[in-house]
């Protein structure tokens, strides 16, 4: 049975329950993170065995060691199963997601001159390899697939893997698998959750080590990442789902239903706020919603109003707008879409948002799957400082600096005066009359 949604007046809210309204499922995980540390090592002890081991305990799963990988008769057979429709909608969605990223990658090496005979900048060079950790608990998610992997290939990373966990069945999802292909990976490995990361943080017999992992999942993956940041990069904080829409009076009811109801079905540890000042709206949705969840399933539904009917969602009314776009800023949530007639007249004013998706026509339906940008978003208040899942997070950036003879005498001199007033003996010499200079080189040959 669905769970009445939770309504806040924002201005009568005391200082502690507004804080309180910041909060989200992972924002104290010293419970999970003490549960995942004897999966960490049975891991590291056991390899493959381990991950047999959990895929039984944790995923109800019955795996052999010789299908912890998928193997091409897999893949070949999600193909021959699959809808073709199913399979149309991941091409389309692979070349959207393709094209964005393509677009923003950086030149492989960019020198600037901004002094005569001074060379500065930056080169690009991908990482060696990554895991990118499809979740699979809560439904199967080939917009995953393609939103970790995808950005992984453009960059030119030489070894990507995906770990997901097993089916009830023990096998890979058909769509992730054929996801996978049409991203162009071709290893993937049924194990989930702290096991994973454990997995490629070490290495198994199977499941080769990697230097980072990217993708969402529970708070068991967040801990995980946490415990062993000092062994793989744990990359871009991505816990469970959130999302806030912001609408002014001039926002459609029925949008700003449905699009509360998106992120909010994710699962019971998800967070979704309609906020708004505009207190008919906001009645008017919350009357909305209960005839929107009759058209939906028993399982989404449940996992929809527990979130909205509970401590982690439901419909905020501000005193304006300013006070609204406050809010927004605090939470600084994974996904914010603004529902309003004239939806840019707010977007310099919002700071803090993983995605911001613009009027009417963009919900966030469309950026979880096609419209390009990356889905894999900062969560927890992170978006105040971290960003989106780019190509940016499989490359890695390396100064290049060159100077000629001309330039170096200057520079030379005031390094000299630096080093030797901070006490750097061997610095200051390095760049004294003892350094012999090598007047021969052409700067015209040698400029980038």
């Amino acid at each position: 049975m669905s769970k009445p949604i939770r309504f806040y007046d924002y201005a009568r809210l005391t200082p502690a329950n507004r804080r309180k309204l910041l909060t989200r499922t992972e924002a104290d995980i010293s419970h999970f993170i003490e549960g995942v540390k004897p999966i960490i090592d049975n891991v590291r002890q056991n390899g493959d065995d381990a991950l047999v081991h959990y895929a039984r305990e944790l995923d109800k799963a019955e795996i052999a060691r010789d299908a912890i990988k998928a193997k091409p008769e897999n893949f070949d057979r999600a193909f021959a199963h699959l809808d073709p429709s199913l399979i149309e909608t991941i091409e389309f969605a692979a070349d959207r997601i393709k094209r964005f990223h393509q677009e923003q990658m950086p030149d492989a090496m960019r020198l600037a001159e901004p002094f005569p005979g001074v060379f500065a900048g930056d080169r690009f060079t991908p990482i060696s390899s990554v895991a990118c950790y499809v979740p699979r608990g809560k439904g199967a998610f080939p917009s995953v697939v393609m939103m970790t992997t995808i950005p992984a290939v453009v960059a030119g990373v030489p070894k990507i893997i995906i770990l997901t966990p097993p089916g009830p069945d023990g096998e890979i999802d058909d769509a992730t698998l054929v996801a996978a292909r049409v991203a162009g990976v071709d290893a993937v490995y049924k194990c989930g959750g702290a096991q994973a990361v454990a997995a490629v943080a070490f290495g198994t017999e199977t499941v080769p080590k990697a230097v980072k992992i990217v993708g969402p999942g529970s708070p068991w993956l967040v801990a995980a990442k946490k415990v062993l940041a000092d062994v793989i990069d744990p990359g871009t904080p991505a816990g469970p789902s959130e999302s806030l829409v912001l609408a002014d009076g001039s926002a459609s009811t029925k949008a700003a239903a449905l699009d509360l109801i998106i992120e909010s079905e994710h699962g019971p540890d998800s967070s979704a706020f309609l906020v708004t000042p505009d207190r008919s709206l906001a009645e008017d949705v919350m009357a909305t919603i209960p005839m929107l969840w009759k058209q939906m399933g028993e399982s989404r539904v449940n996992f929809s109003s527990t979130v909205l009917g509970g401590e982690k969602g439901g419909v905020i009314l501000t005193q304006d707008m300013d006070q609204a776009i406050e809010f927004v800023n605090d939470y600084a949530p994974e996904h914010l879409e603004v529902l309003s007639a004239a939806p840019f007249t707010y977007l310099d004013r919002l700071v803090n948002a993983g995605e911001i998706l613009l009027g009417q026509n963009t919900p966030i339906s469309l950026g979880n799957f096609v419209l390009g940008p990356n889905a894999v978003l900062p969560t927890s208040g992170a978006a105040k400082t971290h960003s989106p899942l780019s190509v940016y997070d499989f490359l890695k950036m390396t100064s290049i600096g060159y100077v000629t003879p001309g330039a170096y005498p200057e520079l030379a001199r005031h390094a000299h005066k630096l080093a030797t007033y901070e006490g750097f003996d061997g610095h200051a010499l390095a760049v004294s009359d003892a350094r012999p200079v090598d007047s021969s080189l052409d700067p015209v040959k040698t400029k980038p």
